[in-house]
């Protein structure tokens, strides 16, 4: 029970960080993070999966990019599960652990593959990874403490 309530919960954050994203992209008139995409591609060249070329394999890059992001956000909230179980872990600090958990398990990737390089954003950037990631953590929190404790 405690490990599928951590993936829907975790479904639910990741949802609420994608609307929180979004909306940052139309106030701000930004793109979207073209990072997804290039993690995808070097992920699929180093595993040696051939993407195609040109208009399809971009195609593949951003789809395969967002399903990990998906992939990050649902095991974040699974392990969450897992490890939390039934202890009444305070809403706060749940909250504060899956943003951080979040934010690592998804930013690492991309540090690793050397695409971005964290000392180097600026205010702006890390408020546009860092907001999203405290809503996503304090969704996550509070649907699993829902499912949970009915």
């Amino acid at each position: 029970m405690s490990l599928m309530a951590g993936i829907f919960a975790g479904a639910a954050g990741t949802t609420a960080l994608d609307i929180v994203t979004y909306l940052d992209m139309t106030v701000r008139g930004r793109p979207a993070s073209v990072l997804p995409a290039q993690a995808a591609g070097k992920l699929a060249d180093r595993a040696d999966v051939d993407f195609g070329s040109g208009e399809v394999a971009e195609s593949r890059r951003e789809g395969v990019g967002a399903l990990l992001g998906y992939a990050v956000g649902l095991g974040v909230g699974g392990l969450y599960g897992l490890l939390a179980g039934d202890r009444n872990v305070p809403l706060p600090v749940a909250a504060l652990g899956l943003s951080v958990a979040g934010m690592a398990a998804g930013d690492a990737p991309y540090t690793a593959l050397r695409l971005t390089d964290p000392r180097e954003w600026d205010a702006v950037s890390w408020a546009s990874d860092i907001i999203p990631h405290l809503v996503y953590g304090l969704t996550t929190a509070a649907v699993y403490r829902r499912l949970t404790r009915p």
